[in-house]
């Protein structure tokens, strides 16, 4: 009768930490989540390839829908307060206070989206999913 194997496994070398919050929020300011240096964007929404400051890669994050749901999330929320308190409150002509919630629609979703598509890249930095776990 042989004995079971009782080694213990092979110690492993601990990953480096990757804070989540610092991450999140160099991607907010569209900094790259490791050096908090280099863009992370080329052009409105393309994330770079590598960093140019820490060569850190970045090609392969998956934000996917993620940012524009919580864009939506957020400026729906802001929009539906706005026109409650601004009906109760003012009640202003229907077309004037139509096309200032278009104008404020438009303009917080563009000034949101690339920052939350940021935010979500620097999550999964930090939490290194997506292939983001090769390099320390």
């Amino acid at each position: 009768m042989t004995q079971p194997d009782t080694q213990l496994p092979k110690a492993t070398v601990p990953a480096v930490d990757r804070p989540t919050k610092p991450a999140m929020l160099n991607g907010y300011r569209q900094k790259c989540p490791n050096c908090g240096e280099g863009q992370l964007f080329t052009g409105y929404l393309k994330v770079v390839d590598t960093c140019a400051v820490c060569d850190q890669d970045l090609h392969h994050h998956r934000a996917d829908d993620g940012p524009a749901y919580l864009t939506i999330l957020v400026v729906g929320h802001v929009l539906a307060i706005l026109m409650h308190v601004g009906f109760t409150q003012f009640r202003p002509n229907p077309m004037v206070f139509a096309t200032v919630l278009t104008i404020v629609c438009v303009a917080l979703s563009l000034y949101l989206l690339p920052r939350l598509k940021g935010v979500i890249v620097g999550i999964q930095w930090a939490r290194r999913m997506h292939g983001f776990g090769h390099k320390a």
